[in-house]
């Protein structure tokens, strides 16, 4: 006997709203399907179901976001009418395209259960998990999948947490949630969700670096953050609070990229052998981050592109682009740094933010931790910074602004 899943809605304006997956039995792997298989594109409210069904021996599925544009987008760089060729396929997923255009990630029903047998080992056993992520990206597609395998609850939310505290009632008394840092720096700003976040065995934070000023008021409100290092190609989350999962090996080459081997590795790109080539060698996937080991414990730097020569001086711009969103998420915004070209000093730091501080108040923030010649030398302000759907800064679209802004300036960059 295989799995069964139930939709009921918890409140009358949001579909799908507490999906339950329970366990009649082990789950069917599709080691069964003969040749190549033909892809399901689904919505978000679809999500759920369809990948039970495709954990199940189902179709694969390639969950597509809301927006109308984005949609049509996914759909024309995953071609649905070719078939999948990779082995035991279960889900496509489009990576972000924070720094690019998004690519398909193929993941197979064997990287996905690695990665579920993972974070329970580590997290001390299976629990109820609220879906507080959209499913179509890795990390809110992920916690289905551990509810689905588990036999346990995915109970969703909205993303500003708004509707926590009156889920957590329902909740088991084992219990997960998987954000990113702007949800944890908003939630802690209204008392009641706190609390709610308070009664977690973890509070799963990923997407991007953490700040220590974060992490210590989530403690203080006695949230027991758990930090989160990984990609779409790795499933998610691979390496918590510095440590690998079991199943997974991290080394750093020589110029400190981080490599990961691990069972919960994707199968390769959609339709891209030559990027697949390109990330993977000898069973190890090049990501496109820098870290370094402290303590027996990695640590993320930033992007292998993010290092620029600034009148001579090698800066890390990933260290800048921290210290700018500290500065930003303790004002209640957000805020990213990039480097564009300049003639003369051969790089100039841009900081954008959606709080209109000063630029001189940025300055002696980045200063506290960083040299003189790492300041920014502008900061913009857009009252609508493009932010990705899982909270991040969308620094593609933020770059192209920035460059239409000195455009228009007639700066010579």
């Amino acid at each position: 006997m295989g799995w069964s899943g139930t939709v009921t809605s918890l409140a009358q304006s949001r579909v799908a709203s507490l999906v339950a997956v329970s366990a009649a039995g082990p789950p069917l792997t599709s080691s069964g399907r003969r040749g190549p298989v033909r892809l399901r594109m689904v919505q978000p409210s679809e999500v759920a179901a369809s990948l039970a069904d495709s954990l199940n021996g189902g179709p694969p599925i390639a969950p597509l976001p809301t927006d109308a544009t984005q949609q049509a987008g996914a759909i024309a760089m995953l071609e649905p009418t070719q078939p999948v060729t990779e082995p035991d396929p279960v889900a496509v997923v489009a990576t972000s395209g924070s720094t690019g255009a998004p690519k398909g990630v193929v993941l197979s029903q064997a990287a996905i259960r690695a990665s579920v047998e993972a974070t329970h080992t580590r997290l001390g056993g299976v629990g109820d998990w609220v879906l507080a992520l959209p499913p179509y990206y890795v990390a809110g597609l992920m916690v289905l999948a551990r509810a689905c395998l588990g036999g346990t609850r995915a109970v969703s939310v909205s993303s500003d947490l708004g509707d926590l505290p009156e889920v957590t009632g329902r909740l088991s008394e084992q219990r997960y949630i998987s954000l990113v840092a702007p949800q944890l720096d908003r939630a802690l700003q209204r008392g009641d969700v706190a609390k709610a976040l308070a009664s977690f065995s973890a509070v799963l934070v990923g997407g991007g670096p953490t700040s220590d000023g974060l992490l210590e008021r989530a403690s203080a409100a006695g949230i027991k953050v758990v930090r989160t290092y990984g990609m779409s190609e790795t499933c998610g989350g691979c390496v918590y609070e510095g440590q690998p999962l079991p199943g997974t090996e991290v080394d750093l080459a020589e110029d400190g990229r981080i490599m990961i081997r691990s069972s919960a590795l994707f199968s390769g790109y959609r339709l891209r052998p030559d990027l697949t080539a390109e990330a993977v060698a000898d069973g190890r996937f090049r990501t496109d981050d820098r870290g370094v080991w402290q303590t027996g414990r990695l640590v993320v730097l930033g992007r292998t592109d993010d290092v620029a020569i600034i009148g001579g001086h090698k800066v890390d711009l990933g260290a800048v682009d921290r210290s700018v969103q500290e500065w930003a998420a303790g004002r209640g915004g957000h805020g990213t740094a990039l480097g564009v070209p300049d003639a003369v000093w051969g790089t100039m730091i841009i900081a954008v933010s959606d709080f209109s501080g000063s630029l001189a108040e940025l300055q002696a923030a980045v200063r506290k931790s960083l040299p003189g010649y790492a300041v920014p030398r502008e900061l913009l302000y857009f009252d609508d910074l493009p932010l990705l759907a899982s909270g991040k800064p969308d620094r593609f679209a933020i770059r192209s602004m920035i460059m239409s802004w000195f455009a228009e300036r007639g700066a010579t960059v």
